[in-house]
């Protein structure tokens, strides 16, 4: 019968008494112990403190099996495991996600892409299911993978600056050897204020979508604005963005929404304070509603009617759409179906917030209706 031996700690018995660990292995070593566990139980050991006890190690006994059991308490244990292999242990210890006491331990997935990498050692694991077992673990611990953790993170095979995605098209300039086909999965360029037109045309590509050079520089400055106002556009709320800034662009401004506050409290009703201009005039009103965007309605109607007489179109439908896997801070696309007298049309309107994306419809349909008003003194056909 084989029996592992864990040297506790093995560490600070480097650190403080070697002599006493050299005792140890010297009463065990002719015995039935297959493998010596060489614990850094606190985490305390560096790179070069595990070359030096290694290289000790190995000098009294080159014959036995070691394996390396590192900490991550000061984010060195695949490190220290590396270290480890480097210098003669046959076995590193690692857990999925890195998951252990304190800081945790090494990670599997990054200690399989340092070994193949760095050191050339073959392990037989399968690297395309690295991510899977990943994120099986993370739904079972209930421990969230952080987004930029190496190799089965969310984001690290995302590229945000547009330079790196020119540089992908340009022979892969950016190209090293952890490719995301190699883990099951992709590279995506995100979306967002640092997007240039390299990313677009990435998101593009991978949508099947092709636009003019004027198209996609359009689409790229819509992008950059959104993403003023959250880290990441999505691949997925690309084509919705596509759709906003192409085919339903704003018409000439005739009517601009200058400014505007939305209160909202428990129990009181939503008031809303807006300044408009309409064909160069400015107006202010202020209006309370069922709701955020009723309040906005009531006081541009408010507006239309007591300033300017006029009539404005119902809203007779309201849909709102956001891409699939959306998460909270997903962009929302709101579509209102107005009608006015047998007039049916549509305007859409896209943002992170769903008030917002509905006013920005509501201003468009202003804006489309306005030309009938100064056709027909108030009264559209």
């Amino acid at each position: 019968m084989g029996v592992n031996v864990y040297l506790e700690d093995w560490s600070n018995g480097m650190k403080s008494s070697p002599e006493y660990v050299y005792q140890i292995v010297d009463a065990l070593k002719e015995t039935s112990v297959r493998r010596f566990m060489l614990p850094d139980t606190l985490g305390i050991l560096n790179p070069l403190d595990i070359l030096n006890y290694m290289a000790l190690m190995m000098e009294h006994y080159p014959d036995l099996h070691f394996d390396i059991h590192a900490h991550n308490d000061y984010d060195l244990a695949v490190a220290n495991e590396l270290t480890g292999a480097y210098a003669g242990c046959k076995g590193v210890h690692t857990s999925i996600n890195g998951l252990g006491e304190r800081a945790g331990n090494a990670s599997l997935a990054s200690m399989q892409a340092v070994l193949k990498d760095q050191l050339n050692v073959e392990t037989h694991i399968d690297e395309k299911h690295l991510n899977e077992v990943s994120r099986l673990v993370e739904g079972c611990s209930g421990i969230p993978i952080p987004p930029n953790q190496p190799v089965v993170g969310e984001s690290v095979f995302t590229q945000v600056a547009g330079v790196h995605a020119d540089g992908d098209k340009k022979a892969d300039l950016y190209q090293n050897a952890l490719m995301p086909e190699r883990f099951g999965r992709k590279r995506e360029y995100a979306l967002g204020k640092n997007s240039g037109k390299a990313n677009i045309q990435k998101n593009l590509e991978a949508l099947g979508m092709e636009l003019t050079p004027e198209q996609t520089k359009r689409v790229t400055d819509r992008i950059i604005e959104l993403g003023d106002k959250k880290e990441i556009v999505t691949q997925d709320e690309l084509p919705y963005i596509v759709n906003d800034v192409l085919k339903h662009a704003m018409p000439e401004e005739h009517v601009k929404l200058l400014s505007y506050v939305v209160t909202t409290a428990y129990g009181l009703k939503p008031i809303t304070s807006l300044r408009l201009e309409v064909n160069g005039e400015i107006y202010e009103e202020s209006a309370q509603g069922d709701g955020q965007f009723d309040s906005f309605m009531r006081a541009i109607r408010h507006i239309y009617r007591d300033n300017l007489g006029r009539k404005l179109p119902w809203l007779s439908n309201y849909v709102v759409t956001i891409p699939p896997g959306g998460r909270t801070d997903a962009l929302v696309q709101t579509v209102i179906t107005w009608t006015a007298n047998d007039r049916i049309f549509r305007t859409r309107g896209l943002d992170a917030d769903q008030t917002e994306a509905a006013i920005k419809a509501s201003i468009k349909m202003l804006n489309l209706i306005e030309p009938y008003f100064r056709d027909e003194k108030g009264k559209i056909e």
